[in-house]
């Protein structure tokens, strides 16, 4: 009896260590994880992807660096046989403070059942908003060492909402919804720490060109470029995260704060000499009015009216001896390419800097950042007028971050940048996505 109990635990054994590498497989707990970003041509939206369902399906998604959470299209073809609604009351609903609780009557289908709550996903290129179902579903990505891509690693219960196929207008070719990276307890730089246990850390590495991948890495360094495997995390400037006490999403309930990332520019200087502005445009009043934000979803920089002039006006001063040629639209101030010259930079142009929370911390934005080339024989400033009363007198937009490195630590609530990556002889398009051996 003896001998044929542990033959059998022998067998059991040997069923188990080769019969079960997804059991084995599942105990993998990575320290990071990445993803490719890549600039979109048409729509200068920076498109992600990841798999999700069960079945897996690739999605492509439109990054939102200060979107919510998660939303995907559930109208059109969303099969799985591992979704699940969030019931009203539950803890999924707590943890997204969702205040909406109600019916469908078209269901049961993915976006519409009974007894669920909701949330409101909003494009934030469009600026719209709907109603959407929150539900749960597997998502995969691949891990990271931060030089190279790994083994694909799976959250089975990730929390996101279901928007509406007309929620798509405005996105770019192919895409299905929008990847939000966010101050909330549900967005994904919230659920992947909390899923594998890591630092909630997260950065974001924006290509300039539409032909290779930029890279989003969710934990902690190293995040390591090529040519010189040289690790970006070891060279940052910080700034504090300011909360907006006011939702500056399309779409909100009464009372959420802004899931945006705001920071504390305290003035602009151009080649050194302080620009005049109305510095309480800098501050974020009570009404959540003002202030500074980084968003992935605006092309480029736009600022209120008087802030803009200025800057304008002052960069235009500082290089006077050089004539101006027709404005393009949407920028004011334009020349000829080949007059400004060239640097590892970019064009030869004259310093921006973002003074941050003292005078010794700042934001520089050399010529690669700062101007855009608008035909072959044209560069503008690639800044824009938001008008007299916009929300948020800042908005840092997307050709202002490229070839930069950000790092967004949400325990510390701070983010560190690294300026242009282009001095240090790389780009953001340097990561290896060639897997490990």
């Amino acid at each position: 009896m003896a001998i044929s109990t542990k033959f059998l635990l022998f067998t059991a054994f040997l069923f188990f260590f080769f019969v079960s590498p997804s059991t084995q497989a599942s105990s993998f707990r990575p320290k990071a994880l990445v993803l490719p970003v890549k600039k979109d041509a048409s729509t200068l939206q920076y498109v992600t992807q990841i798999k999700q369902r069960t079945p897996l399906v690739p999605l492509k998604l439109t990054l939102d660096l200060g979107g919510e959470y998660l939303w995907v299209d559930c109208d059109n073809g969303y099969v799985s046989s591992t979704y699940k609604p969030a019931r009203c009351n539950s803890a999924q609903c707590n943890l997204a403070r969702s205040k909406s609780c109600g019916e469908c009557f078209d269901g049961p289908k993915p976006g519409c059942n009974n007894n669920t709550c909701s949330l409101l996903p909003a494009n934030t290129v469009t600026r719209t908003g709907t109603i959407g179902e929150l539900a749960q579903d597997v998502v995969s990505v691949q891990s990271t060492n931060g030089k190279n891509p790994g083994k694909s690693v799976s959250v089975p219960k990730f929390l996101f909402t279901c928007g509406s196929t007309s929620l798509l207008e405005g996105l770019a070719n192919g895409v299905k919804g929008m990847a939000g990276l966010g101050r909330t307890k549900i967005s994904m730089s919230s659920q992947f720490p909390a899923a594998f246990s890591f630092r909630r850390k997260f950065a974001i590495c924006l290509s300039s060109t539409s032909n290779s991948n930029g890279v989003i890495f969710f934990g902690d360094g190293p995040y390591t470029f090529l040519p010189r495997d040289f690790d970006i995390s070891q060279s940052l400037i910080y700034t504090p995260l300011i909360l907006n006490p006011v939702s500056t999403s399309p779409a909100f309930f009464s009372g959420e704060k802004s899931a945006d990332y705001f920071i504390g520019v305290k003035g602009i200087t151009i080649n050194g000499n302080a620009v005049k502005l109305n510095t309480t445009l800098l501050s974020i009043n009570k009404e959540g009015i003002g202030g500074t934000k980084i968003s992935t979803v605006t092309p480029y920089t736009v600022m209120e009216t008087s802030i803009y002039r200025a800057v304008v006006n002052a960069f235009v001063k500082e290089i006077s001896k050089i004539p101006r040629v027709a404005a393009v639209a949407p920028f004011t101030a334009c020349w000829k390419s080949e007059s400004l010259g060239s640097t590892r930079v970019g064009p030869g142009v004259p310093q921006i800097d973002l003074v941050l929370q003292n005078k010794n911390v700042f934001w520089r934005i050399f010529g690669a950042n700062s101007m855009v080339q608008v035909n072959d024989k044209v560069s503008c400033l690639g800044f824009v007028d938001g008008g007299l009363n916009p929300t948020t007198s800042i908005v840092f937009g997307g050709h202002q971050i490229e070839d930069n490195l950000l790092q967004i630590d949400l325990a510390a609530s701070k983010i560190g940048f690294s300026s242009s990556l282009l001095f240090r002889q790389t780009t953001c398009a340097n990561f290896n996505f060639t897997s490990n051996p």
